[in-house]
């Protein structure tokens, strides 16, 4: 099987990488990777090096010699320069099978699973994220969000391409309107690495949403004429994919919209990607604000130096972080995963935001794990860590209903007057409760 840049349409490829990132033209507008071939043997010379990068110690599991280990053996000839810099990420990941076993031996649920994807989620890993990968057996949790298995072909009668209705809830192309004061914004279909357990699945990853200026100003509009809407929500794909230029003019389109009054950025990048995080971007965002970031980190293996140190940059420009966690079968369904988990987002500035039920899309049931599962997690969690590291346990409701937040049975029930109550120990107490 064959794939042509990662399952997208192929752009003229004597296009040049900064060319593709101006936004000065009406035409159909792409993200930077998408002009170049992703293949490991690329011309480098468009390479530039992140600037003041400050000291962080890695983190536990997880030492700075693996990391040149792994740059010595798979890219000898890549300097430092190079590896920071994300275009270069973005323009050598992995997306064909052949390239995928330079680096992993495939076992026969993976391979099966390569004939499949024409039609659906392609593969795409940065080399930052594949690093985290080699050296571990075929069971590690990480491989198993981006690397695509046979079961994903396998679609259960209960699950949906858009199992959350948002194509029926969407006024204008690539924006989604389902609360009264909020918006979902699709600014393109591009991410630099694919979640297999991916929500839109249905839509990341072809090449059909770009960041096309037209479709934008549509979305703008309908956002001008709608003033009830004060929270946008920017999302894809991955917008953080985009080039400095062109988030900036969106930012600002959307902050001369006066009832807007807060923005939001959905992005996997600290985790997938951190050496987009330049200080470059972080200048930029912070002339934007209030800004918000939704973060997606997974397990605690996300959590490296360069990771920490993205985080890092973004909540000292002044961006409240929170992470956005899918809860996943054999990948985070423990206590002493999440727990560890959380642990480190806190230490990286980033409050544990939300644990999503993990949603039926088409192809998810080895990833979906009960609900009983999701509550004893929180239950293990609650009271027995900081306040801060709990996220709200959540489904966000087939059909299109929201997100609906589900908490273990702390409220035994009343006894005349008292409420009577049940603690994290599993000890009942008593609280007044009379008018």
């Amino acid at each position: 099987m064959s794939f042509n840049r990662c399952g997208q349409t192929r752009s003229n490829p004597s296009r040049s990488l900064l060319h593709a990132m101006e936004v000065n033209t009406e035409v159909e507008e792409e993200p930077p990777s998408q002009a170049i071939d992703c293949t490991a043997s690329l011309p480098l010379t468009a390479a530039r090096p992140l600037t003041n990068r400050p000291s962080i110690k890695p983190v536990p599991n997880y030492p700075v010699s693996f990391r040149r280990k792994f740059l010595k053996s798979y890219y000898p000839d890549i300097s430092d320069r190079q590896w920071n810099n994300w275009q270069w990420q973005i323009a050598n990941r992995v997306c064909t099978p052949n390239q995928l076993k330079r680096f992993l031996t495939l076992s026969s649920e993976e391979n099966a699973a390569m004939a499949g994807l024409a039609t659906k989620l392609p593969l795409a890993i940065t080399p930052y994220y594949l690093s985290l990968l080699v050296g571990h057996d075929m069971d590690y949790p990480l491989r198993k969000t981006v690397v695509p298995t046979i079961n994903e072909l396998v679609q259960m009668p209960e699950e949906a391409d858009d199992p959350l209705n948002e194509d029926h809830q969407s006024p204008v192309p690539g924006l989604v309107h389902r609360y009264p004061d909020r918006v979902l914004f699709l600014l393109l279909d591009f991410c630099s690495t694919y979640c297999r357990y991916c929500t839109r699945s249905r839509v990341v990853g072809h090449g059909h949403l770009h960041f096309n200026r037209k479709r934008l100003e549509q979305a703008l509009e309908y956002i001008r004429r709608t003033p009830t809407v004060r929270d946008v929500l920017l999302s894809g794909g991955d917008p953080l994919t985009l080039g400095d230029s062109r988030l900036d003019w969106l930012l600002t389109r959307l902050r001369q919209i006066k009832h807007v009054e807060i923005i939001r950025i959905g992005t996997k990048i600290p985790a997938v990607l951190p050496q987009r995080v330049t200080s470059q971007l972080v200048r930029m965002l912070k002339r934007h604000h209030p800004l918000w970031m939704s973060l997606h980190f997974t397990h605690p293996d996300e959590c490296t130096p360069e990771a920490s140190q993205a985080c890092q940059r973004l909540a000292d420009a002044g961006i409240p972080l929170g992470s956005q966690t899918v809860l996943l079968r054999h990948i985070n369904d423990s206590v002493e995963t999440m727990n560890g988990l959380v642990h480190r987002l806190l230490q990286m500035r980033v409050r544990p935001y939300y644990l999503y039920q993990c949603d039926p899309i088409s192809g998810s049931s080895h990833f979906r794990t009960t609900v009983d599962k999701g509550l004893e997690i929180i239950q293990g969690l609650r009271g027995f860590t900081s306040g801060y590291a709990v996220p709200t346990y959540v489904i966000d409701a087939p059909g299109g209903g929201g997100k609906i937040p589900l908490m273990p049975e702390y409220r035994q029930g009343r006894d005349g007057c008292d409420l009577v109550l049940r603690n994290y120990e599993g000890k009942t107490y008593r609280y007044p409760d009379s008018v």
